[in-house]
């Protein structure tokens, strides 16, 4: 499994990070303190940091300065946003740089492209007893398998991602079709109809009123 160090002062801010990523397949362990990271990467092996600049103990930049020899990559996640900082920070070594407030879908989609920059993508992710196998395109139900469109495989591979994360229309319909949304959900709300009935998922993919759908899973 792929193992993701947070480093964040604010616990509040780690435990959402935590919560959004562990729902979407990855470990997490958390940090509130620039000296407690350095001391946990030498403890134990990550596969990618996302790292504060403003902490206690070491600054982000150092903790950086840190981790560049070692060939971790690594995301800024930083309430500076003025491009002298994010300069700064790419500069440094990280691989990309989220200001506060962010949307989660956005930090699971740029976790997911750094993750693949260093092929360290998950192959497989799960809900309840559906196994997606990403690299075949093949879902399994019970150990039966489910035929998806492309669409409906694009869409069940973003709701699994963002588990009991409410994801706007627009939002999936312009990850999956790639192309921009113009209100128009007759399309979309079709697509997720035949993927709740080819997956008995009726209670588990539900509407939510003026957003769009959440995956639920206790």
């Amino acid at each position: 499994m792929i193992k993701i160090l947070i480093v964040d002062d604010e616990k509040p801010i780690c435990d959402l990070i935590d919560l959004n990523l562990s729902s979407a397949g990855y470990h997490c362990v958390t940090v509130q303190d620039g000296l407690k990271a350095i001391e946990m990467i030498e403890q134990e092996a990550f596969d990618l940091i996302l790292l504060d600049i403003m902490l206690p103990g070491a600054d982000g930049y150092d903790v950086m300065e840190y981790i560049r020899p070692l060939d971790i990559p690594v995301i800024f996640i930083t309430a500076k946003h003025e491009v002298k900082d994010r300069v700064k920070g790419l500069k440094l070594g990280a691989d990309d740089y989220l200001v506060k407030p962010f949307d989660v879908v956005e930090l699971v989609a740029r976790v997911e492209a750094v993750l693949r920059r260093y092929n360290k993508t998950e192959q497989r992710l799960t809900a309840g007893d559906v196994v997606v196998d990403l690299e075949a395109r093949r879902v399994v139900k019970a150990g039966k398998p489910v035929v998806l469109t492309n669409k409906e495989f694009g869409l069940l591979v973003l709701f699994i991602r963002n588990k009991n994360v409410a994801l706007f229309r627009e939002t999936l319909y312009e990850k999956v079709w790639e192309e921009e949304y113009y209100g128009d959900s007759r399309t979309l709300d079709l697509h997720v109809q035949r993927l709740r009935k080819k997956l008995g998922w009726e209670n588990n993919l539900v509407a939510v009123y003026k957003v769009g759908y959440r995956l639920e899973e206790s």
